[in-house]
């Protein structure tokens, strides 16, 4: 039982490495969707998603820039940003970026 609560302390303090964009960082699970960004364009009939993934705080890899989200969807004028991170225990995170546009 006193390993499992070590293993536990252990993940939470490393799962606050994981996002430090994110508002909110649960010490077991997370899973939080906000806005990033707003412009004056109008409509949003296309979405595009990118992503990056973390491993123990310790190794990240992947492009979760507006540039590549806006590119997997041919968006060229942009309307507004989300993202949404998620972590697992501080184990497993991902930070996902969605740009909707025209």
């Amino acid at each position: 039982m006193k390993k499992f609560l070590a293993l536990i302390l252990i993940a939470g303090f490393m799962s606050s490495c994981a996002f430090t964009s994110a508002p909110l960082v649960g010490l077991l699970y997370t899973d939080v969707k906000a806005p990033m960004a707003v412009t004056s364009n109008t409509g949003s009939t296309k979405v595009g998603t990118a992503k990056a993934t973390g491993i123990l705080g310790i190794v990240a890899t992947g492009d979760a820039s507006v540039e590549a989200a806006s590119r997997s969807a041919g968006i060229t004028k942009i309307h507004h940003v989300d993202y949404q991170a998620t972590s697992i225990l501080g184990i497993y995170a991902t930070f996902t970026v969605m740009v909707y546009g025209e």
